[in-house]
């Protein structure tokens, strides 16, 4: 990752701006503490401070997060949330809590590089490799679970993904300069904690109008699987343990994320999911500022200033959804989606409904799903190249190879894997100029469209969603 020079980093420091917080920390020699840019601490002398790439790299020098501005809970750095080389397929991963889960073997296996080939690249770029990014995380995760549940330090150890209570101690202390007990008693200041719930405050760069985008997911939800009243848009997240229920609502430049998991380990892996859900680690200036420079989407963007590109907590399902979308509205797209989670789900123990898995569905008569019986050979299609592992979708795949995979699939043609790349993979540069809702909006922009248009790069699936938004502003909220 290339940081801004050393003199644009202490700018930003000296004029504390958050839109840089994650982008790079800001490490002390004489305190030995790092930050994050917009810390509200007196900013050190320059000649006292060095930048890094990430927590990770801060820690690996031997510096300890900021009590004040708690570095280490920035969001993440937008710029993994573009990329599609390596480093960005093997950070988001790490995210997602594949070290915890398969060690750095399992992550270079779902990368296709040797071990040495990713602990390298991972250095290069962020300044650690994958088993420090993998602790710092971990780190932060114990810290969450001690400020916000009533378990002991050795269940949080393991459900952390420690392997020993000494080596969670160790960390805790290394990272935070805090003990756990220290940190569990900061956290219980003015906290409220029900029982069996993890509650958590997910940052967001600015602007973002959280309602928006709970709008657009909530227009979509499916019976069973999901409910938006309120403005609270809860449902079921897939994690490795089993699903968890979730329950988002505006915070105080944060989203409130209430997680019900079956197991505490799975805790990384939901979170990563959400945030992917929300689109929260966007860099909103950048994309504003690309596409307010086309006098067309200048009104657009001031209308809804940060307007996010959702994403999908789980490849499949949102594979399945596309698929059984084509053609038909939104609601009647909802009620068939909601009989095949009613007929196919697994129930939980509250009362919600899991989506089908892809080996379920395989095994499904194409003829008795109800939709039409081409659209139930296509899903089943789908379902059956999951389930053999020919196709996968998340934002750790190379995003040309799984397009070639998606188009390889019967009903799938390049609009729907098209559309797959934006919510699935999360590519952020995808405008879907065969969307009919996309060229009657154009048309009505009077924007011209043949050229793919490469000014609105590497942004177009903002663009793309801007278009949709101008037709279709009843599935999206309106900034004042």
């Amino acid at each position: 990752m290339l940081l801004p020079d050393d003199e644009t980093c202490y700018r930003a420091v000296q004029s504390r701006d958050a839109r840089f917080d994650g982008w790079f920390f800001t490490a002390v020699r004489t305190t030995g503490i790092y930050c994050r840019p917009s810390c509200p601490a007196i900013t050190p002398r320059r000649r006292n401070v060095t930048f890094h790439p990430s927590a990770a790299a801060a820690q690996r020098a031997g510096y300890r997060a900021c009590k004040r501005c708690r570095p280490d809970a920035s969001p993440g750095s937008p710029e993994w949330h573009v990329r599609g080389d390596v480093a960005g397929r093997a950070l988001r991963l790490i995210d997602d809590g594949v070290v915890d889960r398969d060690g750095v073997p399992g992550l270079a296996r779902r990368l296709g590089y040797s071990q040495r080939q990713v602990h390298r690249t991972l250095v290069a770029e962020v300044g650690a490799g994958p088993l420090a990014l993998a602790r710092a995380q971990r780190a932060q995760t114990a810290r969450v679970l001690l400020e916000t549940t009533d378990l002991s330090a050795a269940d949080v150890a393991f459900a952390a993904g420690f392997a020993s209570v000494r080596q969670f101690n160790d960390t805790v202390r290394d990272v935070f300069a805090a003990t756990p007990s220290s940190l569990r008693a900061a956290g219980r200041v003015g906290a409220r904690h029900e029982p069996g719930t993890v509650t958590l405050r997910l940052p967001y760069r600015e602007p973002m109008t959280v309602s928006t985008v709970l709008d657009f997911l909530g227009a979509h939800a499916v019976p069973g699987l999901e409910r938006y009243e309120d403005g609270v848009f809860t449902r079921l997240v897939p994690a490795p343990h089993g699903p968890a229920l979730v329950s988002l609502s505006p915070g105080d430049a944060a989203v409130i994320c209430a997680a019900r998991l079956q197991d505490l380990r799975d805790l990384v892996t939901v979170v990563a999911r959400v945030r992917r859900l929300l689109d929260l680690d966007a860099d909103p200036v950048a994309v504003d500022a690309v596409l307010g420079r086309d006098p067309a989407l200048a009104p657009l963007v001031a209308k809804r200033p940060g307007l996010r590109a959702p994403g999908s907590v789980d490849g499949f399902e949102t594979a399945v959804r596309t698929v059984v979308g084509q053609q038909i509205s939104v609601s009647g797209s909802r009620t068939v989606l909601g009989r095949i989670v009613a007929e196919y789900g697994e129930p939980t123990s509250d009362g919600w409904l899991s989506f089908p898995t892809p080996a379920t569905l395989a095994a499904a008569d194409a003829e008795t799903l109800p939709m039409p019986r081409a659209r139930g050979r296509a899903v089943r299609g789908l379902a059956e190249a999951f389930a053999a592992g020919h196709v996968a979708l998340d934002t750790g795949v190379d995003r040309d190879e799984v397009r070639a995979d998606l188009l390889a699939l019967r009903g799938v043609g390049p609009w729907t894997a098209d559309y797959l790349l934006m919510r699935t993979v999360g590519h952020p540069d995808v405008l879907l100029t065969s969307d009919l809702v996309v060229r009657r909006a154009a048309a009505d922009l009077g924007v011209e469209l043949a050229d793919g248009r490469p000014d609105w790069a590497p942004w177009r699936t903002y663009a793309t969603y801007h278009l949709w938004a101008h037709l279709y502003a009843d599935l999206w909220s309106v900034t004042p």
